[in-house]
């Protein structure tokens, strides 16, 4: 009788294991991988390109207000070295002078900093809400797609994608492409 138990307990303990290991084996075949290159996206995105055009007239605009300081300033300089070369000026004014053309040199290398400045949070106000969609599409493609991860192919971090599924396709349907 002990022999009996023993058989059963040692059938009953492979019959444990065989079912462990085929649950594990269907929740590792289970897992979905995909990639997306999602600055490609970005690039293909006819929004990105609207916001792209907005940002080129915009920085225009401050390129213009920019060329016209520097011109302003080259005036007075080549009128004061002009004043300074027939002797016009005396040594106080040729100071004052001086220190006018050095104050508008400063101004022209601080507005340069400000234009840097001004065109960074244009592109991040008209950029952000494309990464945002972007982001939220592919969220809802890796749930209703039951994707266990999504890599990024764009970035070099992904060496291998062979084994995943390319969503390009899913997430520009998602949002309207």
């Amino acid at each position: 009788m002990d022999n009996k138990k023993q058989n059963m307990k040692s059938i009953l303990n492979y019959a444990i294991i065989a079912l462990l290991s085929v649950a594990s084996i269907t929740s590792v075949s289970a897992q979905k991988f995909a990639h997306i290159n999602s600055q490609l996206l970005m690039v293909e995105m006819p929004e990105m390109k609207s916001a792209d055009s907005q940002i080129q007239t915009y920085q225009e605009g401050l390129m213009k207000k920019g060329q016209d300081m520097v011109q302003v300033f080259e005036a007075k300089y080549l009128a004061y070295a002009e004043q300074a070369n027939k002797g016009e000026l005396n040594k106080i004014e040729m100071q004052q002078k001086e220190g006018e053309l050095g104050k508008e040199q400063q101004d022209i290398q601080a507005y340069e900093q400000e234009v840097q400045t001004l065109l960074a949070q244009k592109r991040q106000s008209l950029y952000k809400p494309l990464i945002d969609k972007v982001k939220v599409a592919i969220e809802q493609v890796g749930k209703e797609g039951d994707y266990t991860m999504i890599f990024e192919s764009g970035s070099g971090v992904l060496v291998h994608a062979a084994e995943s599924d390319d969503i390009m396709a899913l997430v520009k349907a998602k949002i309207g492409m």
